[in-house]
């Protein structure tokens, strides 16, 4: 006689119809290698984040047996996410007649996604960039796979991550209320300005929103390595796309 083998039971990770908001996400945190999926490691990232926005430390940090690469990649997927919502806060605020041109810090960002580089409202251009960013993202070309990444398209993930933060500069700039409300409740600047500094995905020269606790600290530069040309235009510059 054989002893009955017990069946595992894994829990069903399922939103039905008519959940309610608060009862959504409920099933317990399981450990990365307990979630079988093609997705675990979105599923694992998400399911952190839920727990606790605001431990950036805990949500950056690379879980054993996660390529680097895979992990990046992972959290630039859930920025464009997230940042998704910061767009329906500053969409009331931030219209073509508030904002006709996208500018941060003395900044003047022209869009690429016209068919010759120009400047946009600035509500335009974010939008422009989270779908550029998004399409990009989900490219089979240049990402065929959720378990690893190609070594040439690891050039993506800092033009990504240089045009993500240009959002947070901007909202950080020009429409601080909102963008105070939203960081405190999604603490998502600060993650990607973590996963930023720890992988290097943005020069600390572009970076003119100050970490907190710290003064910010102006860096002038004629030009600098990243790729980017600037050129004084009445009180601040223009920074295009020369790639």
């Amino acid at each position: 006689m054989t002893d009955l083998e017990v069946p595992v039971q894994r829990t069903l990770r399922r939103l039905f119809p008519g959940t309610r908001l608060e009862n959504a996400f409920q099933w317990p945190i399981e450990s990365l290698d307990a979630l079988e999926s093609s997705f675990n490691v979105q599923e694992y990232l998400q399911q952190l984040i839920r727990a606790d926005r605001s431990q950036v430390d805990k949500l950056v940090e690379l879980p054993k047996g996660v390529d680097d690469e895979v992990w990046q990649y992972e959290h630039l997927r859930q920025v464009c996410l997230e940042l998704g919502l910061l767009v329906v806060a500053l969409a009331p605020e931030c219209t073509a007649e508030n904002c006709p041109e996208m500018k941060a810090e003395g900044w003047l960002y022209l869009c690429a996604a016209h068919p010759a580089t120009q400047s946009c409202p600035a509500i335009d251009y974010i939008i422009h960039t989270l779908d550029g960013a998004t399409t990009l993202l989900n490219n089979a070309k240049y990402f065929p796979s959720r378990i690893s990444v190609p070594e040439p398209s690891l050039k993506h993930f800092q033009s990504i991550a240089r045009r993500l933060y240009r959002i947070f500069a901007h909202a950080y700039c020009h429409h601080r209320e909102i963008y105070e409300i939203f960081e405190n409740d999604t603490s998502l600047y600060a993650r990607f300005r973590l996963l930023s500094r720890k992988y290097e995905l943005v020069p600390p020269n572009l970076i003119t929103i100050p970490d907190s606790g710290e003064e910010d600290e102006e860096e002038e530069e004629e030009e600098g390595e990243d790729g980017y040309s600037r050129s004084p235009r009445a009180s601040h510059s223009t920074l295009k796309e020369t790639e």
